[in-house]
């Protein structure tokens, strides 16, 4: 029978004794993960009120959290995702703006919470690490079923976008369509019964829910489940699961890369992984190192499955347009953008033309929305189309390439240069864990390059000679490297590991953390700035009118 929600897709699961979700304490098998969700979604709908049926949910990656999820799916709720690594003010206005009925959580989460007008009375909280949530639990228990009210387009998640280049918006997910993309995304990332997916990302966030939750449920797949992220615990987790899949961001794979090598690395059952924004160096080291390979694909929350992937492709292209609806326009004239004219070094040489924004022109009608919230509803579907907000470029024989987000190109002395190209060639250096590249005003006209990059602790910039390094790099152009540099050893980043770049943007060269300056010509040499050196600069900007463009 057709699976075309994720409660069918739950319900499948039923009687199946297989290993269906592991922790390094224990192990649930499907028809327990089943029976442990039916129970929610009694609890669930015994404390329904009038209104939107969402429950948030404040946890670390715990089995309540996957329970929840299939409670969800079986009494028709909503689960809101609430970022664990929000705070305050951010905290309360994404919680009220979400309109929930209960919240999931923990005392952890509670006590982050505390104080705060979330808009859910404390009494309305259900603390997964009390007893009294236990009993209630028990007395919940029933065979499985779900409401007779679920349906395709019945809601399950709002899922609260990273908020890197701004702030955040719920994203609205169906159960027909997480249910899709969970068989998609299974046949396409090769996800099968007997596979043990790993998750060390964050499930309020779509990567792990959409690209590895979903799928691993539709396949009957084992879920491993990592409280948070480490480093320095992901290869010791993934040969206590037994692990052969995960998903990743860039990021994380960049920290894992970081890690001291050992000679037993390629000893693990992992053989492959979903993710985006890995540069083709770490997908190269990460083989040689763990004998796994990392597919880079493109997606978000909003739009997932807009390229097919083309493994015998370029390196560094994404893959070929899922549909002839997806397209690379010039935003202003809506017409296609030309092919890329590429040099040796796979760059762009005429980005002005080729470099446009990725629109499904028949994506409209698969877009289904952010939760109250029509601005930018609007800035994601207009003339009838829905528009990524994500930049690209296509080359002639049609594959597709990422450029950034809006705003990663940056205009210095009359040309464009890419913020994404710096990035990467940054990440080259075996001492960057990370790097983040933006502009900054120019005192005079314009703009300069700014990186911010992330370096091990106890490591010194003057170490990692920088300047001999990216003067060795033949597809550096002159324009693209950076004129400031910011150095730190934990740059701000998103609960789901990705760099807060507008952040970083906005504090520009008055960063608390060490900033050099290059201001010679020829090759780079950079020197620390100094709080006079800040306020000359400062001055520079006054005396040429430009103090409204000051960072």
């Amino acid at each position: 029978m057709p699976h075309d929600t994720i409660a069918d897709l739950l319900l499948a699961r039923a009687g199946d004794n297989r290993p269906g979700l592991l922790t390094r304490e224990r192990e649930w098998t499907w028809d327990e993960v089943v029976r442990e969700s039916t129970a929610r979604a009694a609890l669930a709908r015994s404390l329904r009120t009038d209104g939107p049926f969402h429950i948030g949910v404040l946890l670390d990656n715990v089995p309540d959290y996957v329970f929840w999820l299939g409670g969800a799916a079986l009494s028709g709720a909503t689960v809101v995702g609430i970022n664990s690594t929000r705070r305050g003010t951010y905290l309360e206005q994404e919680v009220r703006h979400a309109d929930c009925q209960l919240i999931v959580t923990d005392r952890a989460g509670g006590a982050l919470l505390d104080g705060l007008d979330t808009g859910v009375p404390p009494e309305r909280y259900l603390l997964v690490d009390e007893p009294a949530y236990t009993r209630r639990l028990a007395a919940h228990a029933a065979e499985p079923a779900r409401d007779p009210a679920v349906a395709p387009d019945t809601r399950i998640l709002l899922l609260f976008t990273s908020g890197t280049t701004g702030a955040s918006k719920a994203a609205i997910c169906s159960q027909g369509r997480l249910a899709a993309l969970g068989r998609a995304n299974a046949a396409k990332y090769e996800v099968g019964c007997d596979d043990v997916c790993y998750c060390p990302m964050p499930l309020f966030h779509g990567n792990a829910l959409m690209a590895l939750w979903a799928p691993a449920l539709a396949a009957g797949a084992t879920v491993a489940l990592t409280p948070k992220f480490s480093a320095s615990g992901f290869l010791p987790d993934v040969r206590f699961f037994g692990a052969t899949f995960f998903t990743y961001v860039g990021k994380a794979v960049a920290y894992v890369l970081a890690q001291p090598e050992n000679s037993t690395d390629t000893d693990n059952p992992l053989t492959h992984a979903f993710g985006t924004e890995a540069s083709p160096e770490d997908r190269t080291a990460f083989l040689r190192r763990f004998g796994c390979r990392l597919v880079e694909g493109y997606g978000s929350s909003e739009g997932a499955g807009m390229l097919r992937q083309a493994p015998d492709g370029p390196v560094g292209a994404l893959g070929v347009p899922a549909r002839d609806s997806v397209r690379i326009v010039d935003p202003e004239t809506r017409l296609p953008c030309p092919p890329a004219v590429l040099d040796g070094h796979g760059r762009v040489q005429n980005p002005e033309a080729a470099i446009g924004e990725i629109v499904d022109t028949e994506g409209a009608a698969r877009f289904e929305g952010y939760y109250n919230n029509d601005a930018a509803n609007a800035e994601r579907v207009h003339h009838g189309w829905y528009w990524t907000g994500d930049l690209g470029y296509v080359d002639t024989a049609g594959y597709f390439y990422f450029a950034g987000r809006s705003g990663d190109w940056i205009r210095v002395d009359g040309e464009n240069t890419s913020a994404l190209l710096t990035e990467r060639i940054l990440r080259r250096h075996p001492g960057v864990v990370a790097a983040g590249v933006f502009g900054v005003p120019d005192p005079r006209s314009g703009d300069q390059v700014m990186a911010a990059i992330e370096i091990p602790e106890g490591t010194r910039f003057e170490k990692l000679s920088l300047p001999e390094f990216l003067a060795g790099q033949e597809d550096l152009g002159t324009k693209s490297t950076p004129r400031y540099i910011r150095v730190s050893h934990a740059l701000p980043a998103t609960g789901s590991n990705k760099l807060r770049k507008k952040e970083m943007q906005a504090d520009g060269w008055r960063s608390d953390d060490p900033v050099y300056r290059w201001t010679g010509r020829g090759r780079p040499d950079y020197v620390l700035m100094t709080d006079e050196d800040k306020a000359v600069l400062r001055d520079e900007f006054l005396t040429n009118g430009r103090g409204r463009f000051l960072p």
